[in-house]
């Protein structure tokens, strides 16, 4: 009931002799209102739900800037794994870090707990650093991962390098100064709380091999390694660019598409008497078909991304732009 179509009238038999009528109309008007005015509330805000994941993250507003910083880096081949250690990184989780959050007396890794899980309790003793459990809202998954410490449980909730170490080590870390690798491995900026199990199976895949399950984290998660690699000057394989260049469209990016170059005039040959015989017609090198999304994957071309050569919307079973995954 709203003050629009309210009526109120006498209470014949119902009100106290000393009562005015007129008086009593106008309380119930206003009893009205407000409770009309809480229902509408709660129409709009809906109800609170108390323990309830979070809704899927929206795509990031600078997917566009995002798409901008992807065109401004290097593209090169994968560089030898050569050389490459966890120790070439320094000291796992080390404080010992220029970047946010060093030297403030805690490791990185419950630096990032304490970011990422909520409802966290902190183990005595530790000054406010080290987490004892907690909640963690998975993005890679969507799920939820209750967190324990101890030598059988801490290892459900791992922390990833969004762009792995081994991934930056073969497109430009090697060139880097021991400070600078550490630094890297310890940035906020390229660590996430997520699930263990799914952190081993990405391994130092990029995003040309791998992406979350959780569909609606794709977007944020590409711009994350878009944004580090720019931060610390590293490159892509021409794959990976591709790769990004398709989730980024898929989430609003303002793609501009790439124009073939333009072929360099060709001289005409002098004319002979003796006529000549037409080359063969070669195959457009853009003309790649696969029948199913096995023989992509046999050629290594798997995931494909709508635009990339091969991609076909009856390999995209869940139409979302991403094919043979």
């Amino acid at each position: 009931m709203t003050g629009t179509d309210f009526r109120c009238a006498p209470w014949p038999g119902r009100m106290h002799p000393g009562w005015d009528s007129r008086k009593v109309c106008s309380v119930v008007r206003i009893k009205s209102l407000l409770v009309g005015g809480i229902a509408a509330a709660a129409v709009l805000t809906g109800p609170a739900v108390v323990g309830s994941t979070p809704a899927p993250a929206a795509p990031p507003a600078n997917a566009t800037s995002a798409l901008s910083d992807l065109e401004s880096l290097a593209v090169k081949g994968r560089a030898p794994k050569t050389g490459y250690d966890r120790a070439q990184f320094g000291q796992a989780w080390s404080d010992d870090v220029s970047v946010t959050g060093g030297h403030n007396g805690c490791d990185t890794r419950n630096d990032i707990l304490r970011r990422d899980l909520t409802a966290i309790t902190i183990k005595p003793g530790t000054q406010n650093c080290v987490v004892a459990s907690g909640t963690l809202n998975d993005p890679y998954t969507g799920q939820t991962i209750h967190f324990v410490r101890g030598s059988n449980t801490s290892s459900a909730v791992q922390i990833d390098h969004v762009v792995a170490l081994s991934d930056a080590w073969q497109k430009g870390a090697q060139q880097w100064s021991a400070d600078k690798r550490r630094n890297f491995a310890n940035d906020p900026a390229n660590l996430l709380a997520v699930s263990g199990p799914v952190n081993q199976q990405k391994g130092a895949g990029d995003a040309a091999t791998w992406l979350p399950a959780n569909k609606s984290y794709r977007c944020t998660y590409v711009t994350k390694q878009v944004s580090v690699k720019k931060a610390y000057g590293l490159w892509v394989t021409q794959a990976e660019k591709d790769a990004i260049r398709g989730i980024l469209s898929s989430c609003g990016a303002a793609v501009t598409p790439q124009q073939p170059v333009p072929a360099v005039p060709q001289q005409s040959a002098p004319q002979t008497t003796t006529p000549r015989q037409s080359a063969p017609e070669q195959s457009s090198p853009s003309s790649v078909y696969f029948k199913n999304c096995s023989q992509a994957r046999a050629a290594g071309a798997a995931p494909l991304y709508r635009g990339q050569p091969g991609y076909r919307s009856a390999l995209d079973r869940d139409g979302d732009g991403v094919a043979c995954e």
